[in-house]
């Protein structure tokens, strides 16, 4: 067999989620975006290790770049937050239109410098969802 079959992907079964790290559900992560020319402050709508997705008012270009303060209410101090500065990229926008007007702009956002150490409490804040 050629070095090049061996490097084919096989077809994903029906429904098969692809991603990396799980993903919850989670409006409790207050997120402070800042990128090129936009700044906005906003809730999560769910999160995993490799990117959040939230709402936000103002349309965001894709890949668009943006330094993100993320703060994770912190499971082991009740009460308590862990604030991580990271960075992050515009994977997907798109328009949530009702009665013919948008309300608002749903965007995932992907990290992509994330430091072992910042995916570590990431991983650990859902696991202990």
């Amino acid at each position: 067999m050629a070095q090049s079959e061996d490097r084919r992907k096989k077809p994903r079964a029906e429904g098969k989620d692809r991603r990396r790290y799980p993903r919850i559900k989670d409006k409790g992560i207050s997120i402070q975006f800042k990128g090129d020319g936009f700044d906005a402050i906003t809730q999560s709508l769910d999160v995993s290790a490799s990117g959040i997705y939230c709402k936000i008012e103002k349309s965001i270009p894709l890949m668009t770049r943006l330094e993100i303060v993320l703060a994770l209410p912190d499971p082991g101090q009740k009460g308590g937050v862990v604030i991580l500065n990271v960075e992050g990229v515009v994977v997907r926008e798109h328009p949530v239109i009702r009665d013919g007007k948008i309300v608002h702009y749903d965007v995932a956002i992907f990290f992509n410098a994330l430091t072992l150490e910042e995916r570590e409490l990431i991983v650990n804040y859902i696991g202990a969802r």
